[in-house]
């Protein structure tokens, strides 16, 4: 991304929230836009496709705190106008005041530099990788400020990041999983191999900028470079256009790729696979590809943190005498021990059956007993219950009835 798209483009507006928004309410915006434009719910509709990319484009930089702050910082600087064409370095404005020392700005973001010296090689890498002395370079040439050495037309772009979501079933998620991701992203047109030009034709030379993408024209001590309005800054005019691009060099490819999920990964969890995404310009390196992950709710087991959780029904003899229950995991079945006079809503762990983590420690398997109380009883069952209840101990709530006795006195 170019110095130009910052200064021109007001990415607030793009999510459709304020400056101020925090880091959560633009993640929010970029989700809710992102899932309305993806091609993939608006297929061959071509203005869907662009506001997806623009809406891209904005969060790839409000989302990053560093780059952020500095597409602020560089739209406040030229929106107040501290580069007006009659600036000088180090001299007097019209008014009297004190100018502009170009030098200031320059320190402010080197690496390693002074305040109020100049930017030495190897000065910052601000602005989406542009630097404060390359975006210099690109407006003025020929000044005597430090960084002003020109950069070259046509430099390598790097390739825009891709968000995508899968949704996996509970097991995949914790075990892991291989899976097919169709993505619909830029690409280089194959008819003409990304020249624009029809077949059995070549790009011209634009004699305009004489192929070098940009003009210069003096202001002042100043020399102005702005993009070539001929070629749009490319350097080449294509007089037979592409038929399949139309001459834009690029198309819309539908492509799929298999993605490793690894073990374990929960819910609204990113995964990073570095060079996935859209491709560099000019050979430049292809961005990244972050799946967001979505897990299916089971029928049977939760999850908390790295442990299965799992509710077992148990009769009341069964919790009462105790008993040797199989339980499922998600790969096998194992025997769960219940002591006798195991209370309802008791958990039990069963060590080793739950989400395995990357440093290779396993997580355990909660089991959480609940007595199970019948609707209705056999004339077997209502005596047998009869009889125990006439040779088993009372339940322990004396307190709680003696309580429940004072209360009622002070009723009367």
């Amino acid at each position: 991304m170019s110095s130009k798209d910052w200064l021109e483009k007001d990415f607030y507006a793009v999510l459709g929230v304020t400056k101020s928004a925090s880091t959560d309410e633009i993640k929010k915006a970029y989700r809710k836009l992102a899932r309305e434009l993806h091609p993939d719910r608006n297929p061959n509709n071509a203005a869907a496709e662009e506001q997806f990319k623009e809406v891209s484009e904005a969060y790839d930089v409000l989302s990053d705190t560093g780059r952020r702050k500095e597409y602020d910082e560089m739209r406040s600087l030229f929106g107040a106008g501290a580069f007006r064409r009659n600036a000088r370095a180090g001299n007097h404005g019209p008014g009297g005041g004190p100018g502009f020392d170009f030098s200031d700005l320059f320190a402010n973001g080197a690496q390693g530099g002074a305040p109020g010296q100049g930017a030495g090689v190897g000065g910052d890498r601000r602005f989406g990788g542009a630097g404060f002395s390359d975006l210099f370079s690109s407006i003025f040439s020929g000044g005597g400020g430090a960084g002003a050495t020109g950069a070259p037309p046509g430099r390598r772009g790097r390739g825009r990041d891709v968000e995508t979501e899968v949704v996996l079933n509970f097991a995949d998620a914790v075990q892991g999983a291989t899976l097919p991701i169709t993505l619909r992203t830029p690409g280089t047109c194959e008819t003409c191999h990304g020249n624009g030009a029809a077949p059995g034709s070549t790009p011209r030379t634009c004699p305009n900028c004489r192929g070098q993408g940009v003009v210069s024209s003096n202001q002042g001590s100043f020399s102005f470079t702005e993009p070539c309005r001929e070629c749009q800054g490319v350097g080449t005019i294509v007089d037979e256009k592409c038929p399949e691009c139309v001459g834009s060099g690029g198309v819309t490819k539908t492509r799929t790729i298999n993605v490793r999920i690894p073990p374990g990964v929960a819910e609204g969890q990113r995964i990073r696979l570095t060079g996935r995404g859209e491709p560099g310009t000019r050979g430049g390196a292809a961005g990244d590809l972050f799946v967001l992950i979505r897990v299916r709710p089971d029928s049977v087991f939760g999850r908390t943190g790295d442990d299965l959780t799992l509710t077992v029904p148990v009769t009341f003899a069964e919790a009462a005498l105790g008993a040797d229950l199989r339980v499922p995991t998600l790969d096998a079945a194992v025997t769960l021990r219940v002591p006798p006079g195991t209370p309802s809503g008791r958990t039990l762990r069963v060590r080793g059956k739950g989400v395995a983590r990357r440093d290779g420690k396993v997580g355990d398997l909660l089991v959480t007993i609940d007595v199970h109380v019948p609707a209705e009883l056999s004339e077997a069952a209502r005596q047998a219950l009869s009889d125990y209840a006439a040779a088993a101990p009372p339940a322990p709530r004396e307190r709680l009835e003696a309580i429940a006795r004072e209360r009622s006195s002070y009723e009367r």
